[in-house]
């Protein structure tokens, strides 16, 4: 069967890649550019808990030394300290093997080249994809059995694959070739930006500064920080106007770190821009056989809210069910879930963010449901940047299509159906033991079995013990490969409570003890209805697929399958 066409080669594309080659599926990713960026140290992103575990998996487990995770978040208005949270997982928690109670989890805050270029080298190793470089795409056609697309010069060739996916940005051609439309707002938010290196008086906290008492303050700065001393700095500007000259940011950067510190302290200026963020949602995210992902399908950073996150979540949602359907065969329902779920999604993070905006920018309406003034702005603030609230929580996909029947009848734990699961420590049948996320993006569900005091038995006994070999029959019986584990405990469960979980970690179902007949249903929902006869995916063979018409084309490439596993080009 022919590869998987993704068009882009940013953090999103390449980690569709990426998530598509761990679970068997080659992938041809087509990268307008010379195959390189250049390094910029104010342009960074924040990965948050889920985000950053899934790219770390992926092969990119290095991001922690260029990154770093939060010790804490600082929120102050005017002289006043508003809000002081510290944060699991940053600097001083790193050594903690359970996630601290009561506490929320550390963004990872990185240089946005850094992260490309971890991505790149993983997919340098990764034999099912082929990175091809300065290939811009300027034709899309579809038929019944796959999709055509042609790169022009200097590179003119015809590609052939089994699906598309355009990863290619806010711009994006793909998008303008399938004719959708992006409609949105333009300009929600402006800042100015520098990254520096200097010592602040929070190492290691972020910071959000509201209605700093200096002239050059503006209405908000924020302050996040990097390694090695680096700081990114955001002073939020007028949505239009006021043009940001060399000489007032400089200006800006030496009053904020007077009125931090006393006096200006001395500091290396780095790297400066403007950045303004754009709210528009792809009316579309599926047109038979292509899809839409990352800025191509959404726009979106107001209010701390993280575009890149949403992207990175868009390719773990599509990349486990593209391997299906490449494995398996046409599961239309399963496709069509990624757009009736991200799309969804994406769209409450911006009704959120677009109805929150006249409260905290000051412009009426709304603002007087919120009491509390200060304190109130700030919690909306800081879900946002922290990644919780409507502003930033990962989301739920609790009107999915892939739901079972009843599953508002199957809350048995602390985690409500369609919402992510909890990160518990978890074992295997042959006694390896990981923690839960470790077990995702293997393009298979997991039944998890909660029993308490299974770390202490001899897994002789317990495999063989209780309600375990009927839920192996159970397991052995689902609509396809699905992975059996067990964990000591998990929120909210009671012993023996059986826990079903997409691919991609958000819970099916869960229910109190071992029923097989509901298991089956709702694993065969989850699924998209798959017939029972989907099994184990077969081996990639190396096969020409995809059979064209047009015998007046040059030849397509496509990137074969060896036996041995890895890919070429021909």
């Amino acid at each position: 069967m022919d590869p998987v066409i993704v068009v882009g080669a940013g953090p999103v594309g390449l980690t569709l890649s990426l998530a598509l080659a761990a679970q068997g599926v080659p992938s041809v990713v087509l990268d307008e550019g010379p195959g390189t960026e250049e390094p910029r140290p104010a342009r960074t992103v924040v990965l948050r808990e889920d985000t950053a575990d899934l790219v770390g998996r992926l092969g990119c487990r290095e991001l922690d030394r260029v990154g770093l995770r939060w010790a804490g978040w600082r929120s102050m208005r005017r002289k006043q300290l508003v809000r002081d949270v510290p944060l699991s997982g940053g600097r001083g928690h790193e050594e903690a093997e359970e996630p601290l109670p009561g506490l929320l989890p550390a963004p990872l805050h990185v240089p946005q080249h850094a992260l490309s270029g971890a991505l790149r080298a993983a997919v340098d190793k990764a034999p099912l994809v082929q990175l091809v470089p300065m290939s811009r795409i300027d034709t899309l056609e579809q038929d019944p059995d796959g999709i055509t697309v042609h790169t022009r010069e200097p590179g003119s060739t015809w590609w052939r694959g089994s699906y598309l996916v355009g990863c290619d940005g806010a711009r994006s051609t793909v998008r303008k070739l399938l004719d959708i439309r992006f409609p949105g707002r333009t300009a929600v938010e402006r800042h100015a930006v520098a990254a520096l290196r200097a010592e602040l008086p929070w190492p290691d906290e972020a910071v959000l500064h509201r209605q700093p008492p200096w002239r050059t303050g503006g209405a908000e700065i924020s302050a996040r920080p990097l390694p090695d001393g680096v700081w990114r700095l955001d002073w939020l500007l007028p949505p239009r106007g006021e043009l940001v000259t060399p000489e007032a940011l400089v200006t800006r950067i030496r009053d904020t770190l007077a009125g931090w510190c006393g006096e200006t302290p001395a500091y290396e200026l780095l790297d400066t821009g403007v950045h303004t963020l754009h709210h528009r949602l792809a009316r579309r995210w599926r047109k038979q056989r292509a899809f839409l992902s990352g800025d191509a399908a959404h726009l979106l950073g107001a209010l701390g809210t993280q575009g890149l996150d949403e992207g990175l979540r868009d390719a773990e949602n599509l990349a486990w069910k593209l391997a299906h359907a490449w494995h398996h065969g046409p599961a239309e329902q399963l496709l069509d879930s990624y757009q009736a779920e991200r799309r969804a999604a994406v769209a409450a993070r911006l009704r959120a963010a677009d109805q929150s905006l006249p409260i905290l920018r000051g412009g009426g309406g709304l603002r007087t449901l919120v009491p509390g003034a200060a304190r109130g702005h700030d919690t909306l603030l800081s879900d946002g940047h922290l990644g919780c609230g409507a502003l930033g929580a990962p989301p739920s996909y609790s009107h999915s299509p892939l739901a079972p029947p009843h599953a508002e009848a199957h809350t048995v734990v602390g985690t409500p159906p369609g919402a992510p699961v909890t990160d518990v420590t978890v074992t295997a049948p042959d006694g390896t033991t990981a923690r839960l996320r470790e077990r995702l993006g293997q393009g298979r569900p997991l039944v998890i079995l909660v029993a308490p005091g299974t770390g202490v038995w001899d897994r002789r006994h317990w495999r063989t013990a209780g309600v375990m070999p009927r839920l192996t029959d159970a397991v052995a019986a689902l609509p396809g490969p699905t992975e059996l584990l067990v964990t000591e405990s998990y929120p909210g469960a009671s012993a023996h409570t059986v826990l079903l979980v997409r691919p991609d970690g958000h819970l099916v179902a869960a229910f109190g003890g071992v029923r097989p007949a509901e298991l089956y249903t709702a694993a065969r929902a989850a699924l998209g209805g798959t017939p029972r006869g989907a099994r184990e995916p077969a081996e990639p063979e190396d096969s020409e697929g995809g059979q064209g018409t047009d015998h007046e084309r040059p030849p397509r490439a496509r990137a074969r399958v060896h036996a041995d596993g890895t890919a070429a080009i021909t």
